[in-house]
């Protein structure tokens, strides 16, 4: 079988199930496990690099209104793959190529493929995902083993937290300028993970938020999950962070309990990293009863400061 995923999320399940060797063709996104660097990109990104994030949150939202993808076909090169099958998601336009994109596209092949669309909203749902790919690759046995190993973790999580008499208030923001909570499956991270988001919906996209709610809600716990960021970038949005009226005097800021973190790699992937967010979560909620992580680069602690005041 010939694999094209469009999916960082799907190129990591094909090879955690050991289907590695099939993909032909894999988004200009997908950048985990490293042996996925010499396959063949397929896509590409409409928004430029290094823009700041309120620039970002204008371009994305102008792009799609304007031409319904973030991202571009290599329609040619796809042609050359002759993929059998191709991974797909309709969750969020933002995340990858459109699915009306890609199932135009995939007419005109000559190969024909099959499309494989994946649209987990829920923890449950990227475990099913999982068992999904598996059963289209031929991997069902390797699917139910992966899924079964996650799912002893996050119990293992879960009968820790539910059993906690205190919960941390915790926001999950998943972008800093404008504010976004986080989507999906975060609010249930975090319940998991022994803390209360009353900010995020659940199985919901993410959205704006009024930065009102947010004081009013006067979290302990913040976790910068910026969608598309590593840990590097998205440790440059505490500097925009600390101008927001009364972030400095949050119980967070005043507790040092803000962290950022490499949303890209790990929150905004629903793949088999889902469960080491989990865990991260669990730790910089409680670090009492959770050791950190061993995932260099994952995430750490932000020191918000005062900005300086320019004097006329």
């Amino acid at each position: 079988m010939r694999i094209c995923s469009l999916l960082p999320s799907a190129t990591e399940i094909v090879f955690a199930l050991g289907g590695g060797d099939s993909l032909v063709g894999v988004s200009h996104e997908c950048d985990y496990p490293p042996e996925t660097a010499p396959i063949p990109k397929v896509t590409g990104s409409n928004i430029p690099l290094g823009l700041p994030s309120h620039q970002i949150d204008s371009a994305v939202s102008s792009s799609v209104q304007a031409a319904g993808s973030l991202y571009e076909l290599n329609l040619p090169l796809l042609e050359k793959l002759q993929p059998d099958l191709v991974i797909t998601q309709r969750v969020c336009d933002v995340c990858a190529v459109s699915f009306d994109l890609v199932q135009d596209a995939v007419t005109h092949l000559r190969s024909r493929p099959k499309i494989l669309n994946l649209e987990p909203h829920s923890l449950d749902d990227i475990l099913d995902s999982i068992q999904v790919v598996g059963n289209a690759i031929d991997r069902r046995c390797a699917a139910e083993t992966a899924v079964a190993s996650m799912q002893l973790r996050i119990d293992a999580i879960r009968n820790k937290t539910e059993r906690l008499a205190y919960k941390p208030r915790v926001f999950c923001m998943e972008w800093v300028n404008p504010p976004y909570c986080g989507g999906h499956w975060m609010k249930e991270l975090v319940d998991i993970a022994g803390g209360q988001d009353d900010l995020s919906k659940d199985r919901r996209p993410s959205q704006r938020i009024d930065w009102k709610q947010v004081l009013e809600f006067a979290p302990e716990v913040i976790v910068l999950s910026c969608c598309g960021f590593d840990l590097r970038r998205c440790k440059q949005e505490a500097d925009i962070l600390a101008t927001f009226g009364g972030a400095l005097d949050l119980p967070a800021a005043k507790a040092g309990r803000i962290f950022a973190t490499d949303g890209s790699a790990y929150f905004s992937r629903p793949g088999p990293r889902i469960v080491d967010s989990l865990e991260i979560l669990a730790h910089l909620i409680h670090p009492e009863g959770f050791s950190a992580p061993r995932l260099p680069g994952a995430f750490s602690v932000l020191e918000l400061s005062r900005p300086e005041i320019i004097r006329a």
